[in-house]
């Protein structure tokens, strides 16, 4: 695959046409600027009410402008209820998630989702060039991008490969 200056990476499909495939650049510009952050030393009930009012999933955690991880519903149900402990007295450092599949601005969405699945994550960190911490790419990104621009998301060669599979008499 070539990767051109655009922030598009560049293949060809069946036949030889140039296709430009969508980036986690292009995913991160579509995007408003994060406004869900929080710092590590917040108190998860804090944190909670934080993802309650801005209706989302995360919370980005940064000390300053130095990321340290993601908090979660998830986080919160498995590293806070299911091990007993107090939102009140429990800190976000203390149940946040840290090792997070990393992304820069030249991978594009199929290789997140790729990446995603093979982790098993609903999150990835993305990087700039100057490998500066740039985002929080989610699940719901990615199927934004699938259905807004499926042309731009999958290699047609892929694509083609699904669509002909023969799955006659498999049963699911």
């Amino acid at each position: 695959m070539t990767k051109i200056s655009c922030g598009f990476a560049s293949i060809h499909d069946l036949y030889g046409k140039r296709i430009k495939m969508l980036t986690v650049k292009n995913v991160l510009e579509s995007k408003d600027k994060p406004f869900n952050t929080i710092s590590s030393n917040t108190l998860v009930i804090d944190a909670l009410n934080l993802l309650n009012s801005v209706n989302l999933s995360y919370l980005v955690v940064m000390d300053g402008d130095e990321y340290k991880g993601v908090f979660s519903e998830r986080d919160y149900s498995r590293n806070v209820i299911l091990k007993g402990r107090a939102s009140n007295s429990t800190k976000v450092d203390e149940v946040m998630t840290r090792d997070l599949p990393v992304v820069n601005f030249s991978d594009t969405v199929e290789q997140c989702m790729y990446l995603m699945n093979s982790h098993k994550t609903r999150y990835l960190l993305a990087y700039d060039e100057n490998e500066n911490f740039a985002g929080i790419i989610t699940i719901h990104d990615l199927l934004r991008q699938v259905i807004n621009n499926r042309e731009l998301v999958f290699d047609s060669s892929v694509a083609r490969q699904l669509i002909d599979n023969d799955e006659s008499g498999r049963i699911y």
